[in-house]
């Protein structure tokens, strides 16, 4: 079984048991869950984010500090409250100043999975546009091309559905929101992305002549932002060595696929058949 640390708040009764998936003497990297803020929300700061439930537990030497000698723990760089996956922490000051350094070159290689609403055209294409904060919408980006700052996006579909795609998304840069707003600027928003215009996907909409239970209501199968921080490749902030952390897929991502997979294959009758259509060789749920 893996190894996790247990998070809790008291206040919103709220708990979290997260994996570890890398662990030295200078790095912590874990799988950040879906809906926990990475760090303190400005305008609601007492709203549980992993930071402070993570100095919490070290302050208060809970079982999981003292198993891995932990007594400081600082986020290199940001998920956001939605997005699941790969969260990497430094174990020391100085280590964190290194990463910020490395984070700050566009070194790290990250890759990510959506899960978007319609179709490209190609199967590889990449967006190169600059981005900038809305002037009215200060927590939304925009793609600005006079003053924005540069922003790029390499994107990879993995498989097709008739009306959905599962894409590999590389940001060479690392700016706020980047992939949402790159996609959205393709017409391919995110799944469940509200403030980008990205529709949830429900298995009525997808399986011919879908019934619901007596006094049940459907619930979307993306609940959430279909984004996940798959993987993250980067050179050793202290040993120069390469580090490479994977994340897997979360099960309501695994869930949404293996539905799009049954019902909603490009080519297939009213009702699905089993199987997908990869563009991709590997099955790519598997892949992250």
């Amino acid at each position: 079984m893996a190894d996790t640390i247990k998070l809790s708040s008291p206040g919103t009764k709220e708990f979290w048991e997260i994996p570890i998936l890398y662990k030295d003497e200078h790095l912590l990297a874990i799988d950040k869950p879906a809906n926990l803020l990475t760090s303190p929300d400005r305008n609601d700061p007492d709203r549980p984010n992993l930071m402070k439930l993570l100095h919490a537990g070290i302050e208060a030497k809970k079982p999981w500090a003292v198993k891995h000698g932990t007594d400081y723990l600082a986020i290199a760089h940001r998920l956001d409250f939605e997005t699941s996956g790969v969260t990497l922490l430094a174990r020391s000051k100085s280590v964190l100043i290194h990463l910020a350094n490395l984070f700050g070159s566009d070194k790290p290689l990250w890759t990510y999975f959506a899960l978007v609403n319609g179709f490209p055209a190609e199967t590889v294409f990449e967006v190169d546009m600059p981005l900038s904060q809305h002037p009215m919408q200060h927590a939304l980006m925009r793609v600005d091309p006079k003053s924005g700052k540069k922003s790029l996006t390499r994107f990879e579909v993995l498989e097709a559905f008739r009306r959905h795609a599962w894409i590999r998304c590389n940001p060479v840069t690392s700016r706020i929101h980047q992939i949402r707003v790159h996609l959205k600027w393709v017409k391919l928003p995110i799944c469940a992305d509200s403030i980008y215009g990205g529709k949830s996907l429900w298995l009525s909409s997808i399986k011919k002549n879908y019934r619901l239970k007596e006094n049940e209501e459907e619930k979307p199968l993306t609940p959430r932002l279909a984004l996940h921080a798959a993987r993250l490749e980067l050179k050793h902030p202290i040993t120069g060595g390469p580090v490479v952390i994977e994340a897997p897929l979360p099960r309501d991502l695994a869930v949404a696929l293996k539905y799009l997979r049954k019902y909603s294959v490009p080519g297939a009758g009213q009702d699905g058949v089993e199987g997908s259509v990869p563009l991709d060789a590997p099955n790519a749920a598997d892949q992250g």
